[in-house]
């Protein structure tokens, strides 16, 4: 199994970024005729990282996971980071490949 990390070029200064979850999404919950003191912390799961890169980088998330998933998985890493899971060296190259050939420099991976 081989992990690289997605990342995409940054609308506003041309970088390459990658979202990183820094802590847990907190989900809390209200009521018409009370307070529910309850906050359930929920990680995203890799897909839903991506999503959130809406409007951050240069394409759309949802034309990345399409291709991304015919080659790999999404996940969040140990450290919160967006990676793609490969089983092997060259299922990696053809998915290298194909981002290059459908959004040019636009979306790399990297170790």
């Amino acid at each position: 199994m081989i992990r690289l990390r997605l990342f995409g070029r940054c609308r506003i200064y041309h970088d390459p970024v990658s979202p990183v979850l820094k802590a847990p999404a907190e989900i809390g919950w209200t009521s018409w005729f009370r307070d529910i003191d309850l906050v359930t912390p929920r990680k995203l799961k890799g897909k839903e990282l991506l999503m959130r890169t809406r409007g951050w980088w240069t394409v759309e998330p949802e034309r990345v996971a399409d291709v991304v998933e015919k080659y790999g998985k999404l996940v969040v890493g140990e450290r919160g980071e967006l990676m793609v899971e490969c089983d092997g060296e060259a299922t990696m190259e053809s998915l290298s490949m194909a981002l290059s050939k459908e959004f040019d420099d636009q979306i790399q991976v990297a170790p």
